[in-house]
């Protein structure tokens, strides 16, 4: 399997933004967002790029952070508190305007999945895109502010864990019945008997590679099946 890597940067609101992309074997292919969690551009990350590639996407990852990752998760807390949702919102929107104006995107719309911090991230940058994104995969993550879905275009499948302390099931039923309230989108959720961030492998005592291996083939066959 061949793909090209590379550092990008790309306009971001009058700044400039930062990312990583990966071209799948074909060199071209649907334009995806992978947003990382609050470790920052991890090699998990960088990792999870590779794989959406090799499933056939033009696959971008900003680097919300600006280099900046950490395995601590006090100081992943810091990063987080001290990152604006609204300087993420306009690198994101970078994102996606770097992804449709990019060669290789094949799709008119773009995509996006997100991890934890990501998976917020998703649903809010999804919301304010319109309908620039098709698809929103959010993994156990919600918005950490009030978001405004009546601009939601793109269909959502999320992903949570029914043993998830921070991101409880009560608070995703409320986040997704106002997704429903709001949009006219179509909104699929699972559930996971595991904890949060079993998809991440790096983290070995949250891993559970049976939901993340289900989480995972149901993420691609509803990208691959939405992403136009």
């Amino acid at each position: 399997m061949s793909q090209h890597q590379q550092n990008v940067t790309f306009a971001s609101s009058g700044g400039t933004g930062h990312g990583y992309l990966v071209l799948p074997e074909a060199a071209s292919g649907p334009g995806l967002v992978l947003i990382q969690e609050w470790w920052g551009l991890t090699e998990h990350i960088i990792d999870v790029a590779r794989r959406l590639a090799a499933e056939g996407f033009v696959a971008m990852a900003p680097d919300l952070y600006g280099g900046t990752t950490t395995h601590d998760s006090a100081e992943a807390q810091r990063l987080r508190r001290e990152l604006p949702d609204d300087r993420a919102a306009r690198d994101l929107a970078g994102a996606v305007d770097h992804l449709l104006g990019h060669t290789a995107v094949t799709s008119r719309t773009v995509g996006c999945i997100g991890f934890c911090m990501g998976g917020g991230f998703v649903l809010s940058m999804a919301a304010q895109q319109g309908d620039r994104v098709s698809a929103a995969v959010p993994f156990y993550g919600l918005p950490s502010v009030e978001v405004d879905y009546s601009g939601l275009r793109a269909d959502v499948q999320g992903h949570y864990a029914l043993r998830d302390k921070g991101i409880t099931p009560r608070a995703v039923d409320a986040e997704l019945a106002k997704i429903d309230e709001q949009s006219d989108v179509s909104v699929t959720r699972f559930d996971y008997n595991a904890g949060h961030a079993f998809h991440n492998e790096g983290l070995t005592a949250a891993y559970e590679p049976e939901a993340a291996a289900l989480a995972w083939q149901r993420a691609m066959a509803f990208l691959h099946d939405t992403v136009r």
